[in-house]
């Protein structure tokens, strides 16, 4: 006999997205065999996109471009062999790509007060949920903000824009096949806060009065442009415009006042879109100080064990009046007591004194005179020996140039040799170009190691250098020499060194470390920049640049730490260079909320569940569901991969208890369970025992079919739940089959049809626009037929 036909390859379920194309193919032992598709359980006939195929073993169905129509389970049969899938049709949101483009790389930029208004349409299976998020959290409706959302788009309102709704947009659009997300920034531009206050008064004279004030902390989206300054006298009514400063100057000096006069001042600051409400100062009295001010220290002349000579400057406030001479103060150096030295005040801004102990130090300050009296003392002199120089110091050995470079010089030098015990105090260090016969000190205090650096020198110019040793009786002998400075290194533009090792795109677990090495070349070395989302990096995160690589460092990422972060470097040309990648800060998922079960369709039961806090943060979260039939059993996974917060289980066999559990995942793992508290069960029908009545020929009570209630038209709205009944008569009992547009729905499992004693439900869970159209009910039996008819419309959610 023939060896008996089998099946090598089953057919198997196939996931595809709506238009995409789709194919189904088995593999059989014979090429014998024809073979039939069914669909359904009907049988399926070749059509426009649906088309059968056989090469050798192997039969295939082909589905050129899938629709929700094309959804369904499968089956082959040729002769006694028989294998079934399903096809699932995928309809994640979508946007047009354009669109999303323009949303996302350009910000929404609005005038304060505007109206704002952000659409987009959408396409996908419904029903799709839309959600909107500024900064992480949804927002809701308000007095000013609205979010609408019809089957076809979302739209955000906004009545009256403010600067407080600038940020960061996500809207998170969701069904059952998937998520999208959109990414949008909002610039709302307005004019600037008032200046920050209080306005100081940094100096005050009888002639003039400067003030001072703070940037505004906000500048209304747009650069400062200037600071207009206004005056206004107490007892006046009116402002007096003084003037303006540019935007990064916040000083002005004004000497449109008059001494012991009182009054106000008010800065605003100006943008391109208007002028700030005025920072106000308090009270100002113009008070002019009389007497002169401070000179500086005065200088040491000369110094001998009789006398010492000092001299000075003339101070830069002289007061009211004139100045008409200074008095002279010394103090012995360690005490605090100062001691005048002239009692008249001397004209000339320059004293020599004698009147001094030998051999002890002084210190010496001066005051200025005028009408109005003794001004403040100038700071004390450099300390000075009242005794007879001694002995000038040598040349300091070994002057040498140590190292240099396009701007600076390092020289070295060895202590002078010693004479007669002469002490070495200290060195300076002077400089002169070759074009410059004056000498130019580099030092303000003696030097008190043999190195020096003198800095601020220009490339390719020669310089004379000198060091002197010092000791109480001056400066000693200069040692010199010539230095030529080196031409300027050679300029390379900023580049960023982006190789394999620096990441576009990081995924950080939340509590571990973010850092981010980039190397870069240039020279000199640039100014490098960070920004995050285009923004000042947050105070948690630190930076650092050396040998030619920048580094952020943040310790322990937070979830607020996800972004666009941005590096930029920058040479003294403008030149410059700038790299962008993500950071998507992530964890293990929340647990879901609470558990709730309903038997929504008889013998099934719908498990829903509170979603994870995770999904406000997570675009990847999705949810698992088990089961197990004991409280010690094992759980089995009954529906994975689910975007939404519903499943429903059909599988149930009365009388057994069925517990269930949710898991939330990520592509980091999952989350504890969420698990149901009560066991659930469907009792099991109880059978009833008849006693059979004893058969006897009476009246023929058989009756044909009759509607004694008919079926009613409904409407209802995408996503809902839909039941029709009809309440049919008629002996024998009728046989009900159901149709929609003519089609017999009996072997569709997407509806549930009942029958109660004669009160028969059409159950439709979660309707969609193809299921609109006109239902019929037919009833039948050996004594004849009926039939309802009703339409159900299907409306978009509002």
């Amino acid at each position: 006999s023939a060896p008996r036909c089998h099946i090598n390859k089953q057919l198997l379920d196939v996931r595809v997205l709506k238009g995409e194309p789709a194919e189904l193919s088995c593999a059989v032992s014979t090429t014998e065999v024809t073979g039939t598709w069914f669909k359904d359980g009907l049988k399926l006939k070749s059509m426009d996109g649906v088309y059968f195929e056989k090469e050798g073993l192997v039969h295939k169905l082909i589905i050129n471009k899938v629709d929700d129509i094309h959804a369904g389970k499968y089956r082959f049969e040729g002769g006694d062999l028989k294998t079934e899938a399903s096809v699932f049709v995928e309809d994640p949101p979508q946007v047009d790509k354009v669109l999303l483009k323009n949303l996302t790389s350009v910000p929404t930029v609005a005038k304060a007060g505007q109206k704002v208004n952000i659409k987009i349409p959408f396409e996908g299976r419904l029903p799709i949920r839309a959600m909107w998020l500024k900064d992480r959290m949804e927002l809701v409706d308000d007095t000013r903000t609205r979010v609408d959302k019809t089957e076809t788009f979302t739209m955000l309102s906004i009545s009256s824009s403010e600067r407080k709704d600038c940020g960061d947009y996500k809207v998170r659009l969701k069904n059952d096949s998937g998520v999208l997300e959109i990414n949008l920034k909002l610039v709302v531009l307005d004019k600037p806060q008032p200046p920050a206050g209080p306005i100081k008064i940094v100096e005050s004279s009888a002639n003039d009065i400067t003030i001072q004030w703070k940037p505004p902390k906000d500048d209304g989206g747009k650069p400062l442009q200037n600071y207009v300054v206004e005056m206004q006298q107490i007892g006046k009514s009116d402002w007096v415009a003084l003037g303006e400063t540019p935007r990064g100057c916040t000083t002005f000096t004004t000497n449109k006042v008059e001494q012991d006069m009182s009054y106000y001042f008010r800065v605003r600051a100006v943008n391109a879109e208007g002028t700030s409400d005025p920072l106000e100062s308090d009270e100002v009295k113009v008070v002019g100080k009389p007497s002169p001010g401070a000179p500086d220290p005065p200088e040491i002349v000369s110094a001998s064990r009789d006398t010492i000579t000092i001299s000075w400057k003339a101070p830069r406030k002289t007061g009211s009046s004139r100045i008409v001479g200074y008095i002279v103060q010394k103090r012995k150096k360690g005490t605090t007591t100062w001691l005048p030295v002239n009692s008249v005040p001397v004209a000339d801004k320059k004293l020599k004194m004698t009147n001094l102990k030998k051999g002890l130090q002084y210190e010496f300050r001066v005051a200025a005179v005028n009408a109005a009296g003794v001004g403040d003392p100038s700071g004390p002199s450099q300390p000075v020996f009242a005794r007879d120089s001694t002995k000038s110091l040598g040349q300091v050995q070994d002057l040498q140039v140590s190292s240099s470079d396009s701007t600076s010089v390092t020289l070295t030098w060895k202590r002078p040799e010693a004479k007669d015990g002469s002490d070495v105090k200290g060195y300076e260090v002077e400089m002169r170009s070759s074009n410059n016969l004056s000498w130019t000190k580099c030092n303000s205090l003696p030097i008190e190691a043999t190195t020096y650096t003198v800095k601020g020198l220009r490339a390719k110019q020669i310089y004379f250098l000198r060091v002197r040793a010092l000791n109480d009786s001056g400066p000693g002998e200069a040692a010199e020499l010539e230095a030529c400075i080196e031409a300027a290194p050679r300029v390379v533009s900023p580049r960023l060194l982006i190789d394999g090792t620096v990441k576009s795109f990081l995924v950080v677990k939340a509590g571990n470390t973010i850092r981010v090495n980039i190397p870069f070349e240039a020279s000199p070395d640039p100014m490098v920049t960070w920004l995050k989302d285009g923004r000042p990096l947050p105070s948690q995160a630190t930076t650092n640049t050396k040998n030619g690589t920048a580094q952020l460092l943040i310790a322990a990422a937070e979830f607020t730490d996800s972004g666009t972060y941005t590096i930029e470097l920058q040479n003294g040309l403008g030149e410059r260079e700038t790299f962008s990648f993500q950071v998507q800060v992530t964890d293990i998922p929340q647990s879901p909320g609470p558990i709730r079960l309903e038997e929504n369709v008889p013998n099934t039961v719908t498990v829903t569940w509170e979603p994870s806090a995770s999904e406000k943060w997570e675009n990847d979260l999705y949810y698992t569901v088990l089961k197990r039939e004991s409280q010690k059993g094992l759980w089995h996974v009954v529906g994975d991969l689910i975007y939404t917060n519903k499943f429903t289980f059909t599988k149930l066999i009365p009388g057994r208890d069925y517990y269930f559990r949710v898991v939330a995942k990520n592509n980091l793992g999952a989350s504890g369970p969420s698990e149901t508290a009560k066991p659930w069960r469907i009792q099991k029908p109880k059978v009833e025992f008849q006693v059979k009545p004893q058969k006897y020929k009476g009246v023929n009570q058989n009756q044909p079919p009759r509607f004694l209630v008919p079926l009613k038209p409904h409407v209802v709205t995408t996503g809902s739940e839909c039941r029709m009944s009809c309440a049919v008569g008629g002996h024998p009992p009728p046989k009900i089959t159901w149709y929609k547009d003519n089609r017999d729905l009996s072997n569709d499992p997407t509806y549930f049809c009942t029958n109660d004693f004669g009160i028969c439900s059409l159950v439709l869970l979660g309707v969609t626009k193809q299921d609109e159209g006109e239902y019929m009910v037919e009833a039948t039996n050996e004594m004849g037929r009926a039939f309802s008819k009703a339409f159900l419309a299907v409306r978009g959610m509002s």
